[in-house]
């Protein structure tokens, strides 16, 4: 990636476990191969289970992916009672943000996700070459396809 990346000098985030990104609006959490292992052991249920009872296809045109289900509140299936209940086997998606590529395409999509989670620009200093490790590891661990 350029060395003139708007998060050159890195970016501040630290959790604040509000759930905001678990909870109350629509939105996909897609899975990895590795991501469905971790959480049919964390579970411990069967795979056919866990995809039967947990996750969704999900169309994108081209491709079809498996991202988990929303409960009808809009509540990520795995959240309950106050937080995450796989949260030490969550997926990468959710270990990863805010490093998402949909975040860290532009100063502006930094500063509009910003907006709606009180942990970005707050906290820990996480520098370039570890926001570039997370979108690395995104694209390495590719997705799960329907």
């Amino acid at each position: 990636m350029a060395s003139d990346v708007f998060y050159s000098s890195g970016l501040r985030f630290e959790c604040a476990r509000c759930s905001r990104c678990c909870r109350h609006t629509p939105g996909y959490v897609f899975l990895s191969p590795a991501d469905l292992d971790l959480l049919v052991e964390a579970l411990g249920i069967e795979r056919r289970e866990f995809l039967k009872t947990h996750c969704r296809s999900v169309s994108l045109g081209l491709a079809a992916r498996i991202s988990l289900r929303e409960k009808s509140n809009c509540d990520c299936i795995l959240w309950d009672d106050g937080g995450c209940t796989v949260y030490e086997a969550r997926p990468l998606q959710c270990r990863s943000f805010p490093f998402w590529s949909a975040c860290m395409s532009s100063a502006e999509e930094w500063e509009h996700h910003a907006r709606q989670c009180p942990g970005m620009d707050k906290g820990t200093l996480h520098p370039k070459r570890e926001i570039e490790r997370w979108l690395a590891e995104r694209l390495k661990e590719g997705f799960l396809e329907a």
